[in-house]
């Protein structure tokens, strides 16, 4: 029987399935923070949702439970299953349908008028041993209108709450929505509409880089893009190790940065305490709590703005700038070297210093964030120069590293 079993907050699940996904080779008492059994409730929760995805091998250090998924061969991401798993109290199921029901008819009703239906005519023939009271009514009727579930109309002094008239048409978007939900962020959210069509889901895209595992933390980006959009500062608590969690200061989110050539997804955000921008991997928060509207944002915004040019990847340095100097050998022949150059260039510049010669210049804050890049190049390097001698000394090292263990020998880059 599959262990079914619902979950109140997501980010202890995050933990294993990352676990799971990236690091497949723990074993059962490497895996999280939390005690074994914690592991084998998560591992069989998991396996309820993912078993067709897991695997194990068996080594010295035991048994290692991994997620193996081709992303060229499934036609949607199997981990948005987490965020569908969230539970719900009896009373919140229930006064949702209860207020669809009441509003269905089209005519407005006032916070009393609804109390007294519910009450009068729902309650009293229902096996409910708690009655709703106004308070949770008046919550539940401000998060709908909040989310665009529901409508007021000004009466009077009092307001009124109604159903939308306007209704979408969603099966004309019905592809949009499959293509959104497995290439954009956030796209849990096309996942969830998807379920609501009687149609089975569109099976027309297929994405030769799909970074999946990032679907697990879509619930801290809603978070993030909420407070990036009410200008609110928040404190972040990253994930936690066998030491337990941190938190970090007051810091103002700016903005969200997404690796194309990974996937990965970033935080900008000004932090009060160091004065200056810094940032965040989305998959190592554990929690956003917001806080107060700042102030100084759009200053922290026209800051981040004025560094950009000078951000290679995610790295602020010191705020000292780092030349870089790359001279590439390219026949003219090799004119996708170019393009590349000009596709990947980033805030650098590239232009011709004779007939098969090109030359890649510029100022970052982190010069060694580059070194990954720039070794893709190798083979065509005449000369590699950085005003920071260690990013220098660096490559080089790498370069000697790599012709010893293939044995190339000569000085020729």
């Amino acid at each position: 029987m599959a262990y079914s079993e619902l979950i109140k907050d997501v980010s202890r699940i995050r933990i294993y399935m990352r676990e799971f996904f990236v690091y497949g080779f723990k074993s059962r008492d490497e895996v999280g923070p939390k005690s074994l059994r914690s592991y084998d409730n998560e591992k069989r929760r998991i396996e309820s949702w993912l078993g067709n995805f897991m695997s194990f091998r068996q080594d010295s250090s035991g048994k290692a439970v991994f997620l193996s998924v081709d992303s060229r061969h499934i036609p949607y991401n199997p981990l948005y299953k987490a965020w569908k798993a969230a539970s719900f109290t009896k009373n919140d199921i229930g006064l949702h349908f209860i207020l669809l029901d009441i509003l269905a008819d089209g005519k407005p009703r006032s916070l009393t008028e609804l109390l007294e239906v519910i009450d009068g005519e729902y309650l009293s023939s229902l096996d409910y041993t708690e009655p709703i009271d106004e308070s949770t009514l008046r919550k539940k009727l401000k998060e709908y209108t909040d989310e665009g579930l529901l409508l007021t109309v000004k009466s009077g002094k009092q307001y009124l709450y109604a159903l939308p008239t306007d209704s979408v048409e969603l099966q004309s978007w019905r592809d949009a929505v499959a293509f959104f939900s497995e290439g954009c962020p956030l796209g849990v959210v096309g996942s969830f509409i998807l379920d609501k069509y009687k149609a089975p889901t569109p099976t027309i895209f297929s994405f030769k880089h799909r970074y999946v595992v990032f679907a697990l933390d879509n619930g801290i980006l809603l978070d993030l893009l909420a407070a990036i959009h009410a200008h609110q500062n928040v404190e972040l608590e990253l994930a936690a190790d066998r030491h337990g969690g941190r938190k970090q200061g007051l810091i103002a989110p700016l903005k969200i940065y997404i690796s194309t050539q990974g996937g990965r997804q970033y935080l900008a955000a000004y932090g009060a305490g160091k004065k200056k921008i810094t940032f965040f991997r989305l998959d190592a928060i554990a929690k956003v709590t917001p806080g107060e509207t700042e102030p100084e944002y759009n200053a922290f915004q026209d800051l981040l703005k004025a560094e950009q040019p000078y951000i290679w990847g995610v790295s602020c340095g010191q705020y000292r700038l780092e030349h870089i100097e790359m001279v590439l050998a390219v026949d003219p022949k090799d004119v996708h070297i170019i393009h590349r150059l000009e596709r990947e260039k980033r805030c650098g510049s590239v232009r011709q210093t004779a007939e098969k010669e090109w030359r890649f210049t510029a100022d970052v804050y982190d010069a060694g964030e580059l070194i990954p890049w720039l070794r893709t190049f190798i083979g065509r390097i005449s000369s590699l120069t950085c005003s920071n001698k260690k990013v220098e000394r660096q490559f080089w090292a790498d370069f000697a590293a790599l012709t010893e263990m293939y044995k190339g020998g000569g000085n020729a880059v």
